[in-house]
């Protein structure tokens, strides 16, 4: 029997029973780049799912979130296999991919091993054989308790915790050439779509260096931000040591009735790193700017607060300068290629009054600051004025802050810079990483719905626009920063869990912001669920949740 498949008004027939593979295969002629998943009846699918009836199907390519993201979790397991293979399995402990440093992942290799550029080449020369063979990744459904055993033999103790907090009584595992392995998301077919990847020695472990979906068939250069490794590589040194790394950690700390001192050990942790903020600027005399910079839902607001307060008790006196009251007026404002305003580009500030105010204020004399009405779309002035004595420092926040273009006549040495980011230090497991800009997402989506009434279907369907304008205007300075902080907590998305779960349910179905508010489900139901009664008021999370002492 045969059916009818339509892809974008393109209608073919098809025997009863064929996979979305074979039909992805009759339509590559029409993408640019491969078909690595499909989607049919509002759901993101493997390309090894059967289709019995006529079906109207979107197929994904790598250049999209969801098609980038599969090929760099199969590029993982293929190298895994790979290390296996070289090194023995008998001589591994642990293989670890613990975080994203410029396009790629920052992995170790515990055990009898030492990872040099000869072993890395050996990998590499392994996976691009794997490659070469067409060998398919294979989805296999298990039992809890045969997943656990299957983990156990392979020394993946993180999985194994993980699994003790699975609801649902299988577990589907991926299977490359006798080699199982649990992964949160979907696989490519075979191992011919992984063409382009290629291994760094870096520090004491290496990058597996990976295409984005922007240049899915081209590898960037390594430039790695150094500033932004060595914090991230600090944060899960120090969640290492308080056995606190992984979600089945943390869900055994809850369980256990520990959370509470982990919670107060994470707090102190970052009220440290905040003090230690304010003695470097206290000790740099000449500093009268503090520039700080950071992605969407960094806690950057929360984070200005807390370090006012340090250098307060330092005997300076901090004074907040919003940067969004030097917006040029609504008329002036730039327009994107759609034809919308772009209020994130440079040329949406009024640069040339910003610094002219700026080195005033410098320079000792008085000044009347702006305030920007956004209801009029206007710049007003209401008496503000300002002048700077001696022990008086400026609190400027912005996403523009790193950019040495905003703030041009300011002299170097007066300024002060500050990355903020929450830059994870938690995985799922040991395979499994949690990007940094889902935990910024689900931050958002609960911050959106709780202030502004605005819903995780309105914030999820930003989103994508929200990282274009990072990748233009904040990540590009991360250099530029004398310091980074990182605003992530390790308890944040137990307490997050139950605000933005009862958000991503009311994303309906037909809506294009589905896929990725059931894929964010799916992530926090591994996680316990933590009340907020006991995150300090104080806290970066309060931002997000509510409840703070602060009035933002």
């Amino acid at each position: 029997m045969n059916i009818k498949v339509n892809v974008n008004g393109i209608e073919k027939v098809f025997e009863e029973g064929v996979t979305l593979h074979e039909i992805a295969k009759e339509y590559q002629s029409y993408y640019k780049y491969d078909i690595l998943l499909a989607k049919m009846d509002g759901s993101l699918m493997e390309l090894g799912k059967q289709v019995f009836e006529d079906k109207e199907i979107q197929l994904i390519t790598a250049d999209t979130v969801q098609g980038n993201s599969s090929y760099k979790r199969s590029a993982t397991m293929l190298m895994i296999k790979a290390i296996y293979k070289i090194v023995g399995r008998e001589k591994v402990k642990e293989v670890s991919i613990h975080f994203s440093i410029a396009k790629g992942y920052y992995c170790t290799i515990k055990g009898d091993v030492e990872i040099t550029d000869e072993l890395l080449k050996s990998i590499e020369r392994r996976m691009r054989e794997m490659v070469e063979a067409k060998l398919p990744i294979r989805k296999v459904a298990f039992p809890i308790k045969e997943a656990i055993k299957r983990c156990s033999d392979y020394g993946m103790m993180d999985k194994v915790n993980l699994f003790k907090y699975r609801r649902a009584s299988t577990v589907n595992m991926y299977d490359l050439e006798g080699f199982e392995d649990y992964y949160y998301g979907y696989m490519v077919p075979d191992t011919s779509y992984i063409r382009y990847f290629e291994l760094i020695k870096f520090k004491d472990g290496f990058v597996i260096n990976l295409p984005t979906k922007e240049e899915p068939e081209k590898l960037q250069e390594f430039k790695p931000q150094l500033n932004v490794f060595e914090e991230l590589k600090e944060a899960t040194l120090w969640a290492k040591k308080l056995n606190a790394s992984t979600i089945g950690a943390i869900n055994d700390i809850i369980v256990h009735d520990k959370i509470n001192y982990l919670m107060l050990v994470q707090e102190a942790f970052q009220e440290k790193k905040i003090a230690e903020l304010a003695e470097q600027i206290s000790n740099r005399k000449d500093v009268k700017f503090v520039m700080i910079a950071g992605p969407s839902s960094s806690g950057k607001t929360t984070f200005s607060h807390r370090l006012s307060i340090q250098l307060a008790a330092k005997g300076m006196k901090p004074h907040p300068v919003p940067v969004d009251n030097y917006f040029v007026n609504r008329e002036d404002n730039p327009v994107d290629e759609n034809g919308n305003y772009d209020f994130e580009c440079l040329e949406a500030l009024d640069l040339e009054l910003f610094n002219e105010q700026m080195t005033k204020l410098a320079n000792g004399e008085r000044v009347e600051l702006p305030r920007f009405n956004f209801l009029t779309g206007q710049r007003e002035y209401h008496g503000d004025y300002m002048q700077l004595e001696e022990n008086d420092v400026l609190i400027i926040e912005g996403i523009h802050c790193l950019n040495r273009a905003m703030s041009y006549s300011i002299p170097e040495d007066k300024k002060f810079k500050i990355y903020v980011s929450a830059l994870t230090q938690l995985n799922i497991d040991e395979h499994n990483r949690i990007p940094t800009t889902d935990l910024r997402l689900l931050r958002r989506i609960v911050r959106d719905k709780r202030t502004r009434g605005s819903s995780a279907e309105n914030t999820i369907s930003m989103w994508q626009s929200v990282r274009r304008g990072e990748e233009n205007n904040i990540f590009p300075y991360q250099n530029e920063a004398d310091a980074v902080f990182n605003s992530a907590l390790i308890y944040e998305v137990n307490v997050l869990k139950q605000y933005a779960e009862a958000a991503l349910y009311s994303v309906p179905h037909e809506s294009d912001a589905y896929i990725e508010a059931k894929r964010l489900l799916k992530f926090l139901n591994y996680s316990l669920c933590l009340p907020r009664e006991n995150v300090p008021k104080n806290s970066l999370l309060r931002e997000f949740v509510g409840g703070g002492c602060f009035n933002i």
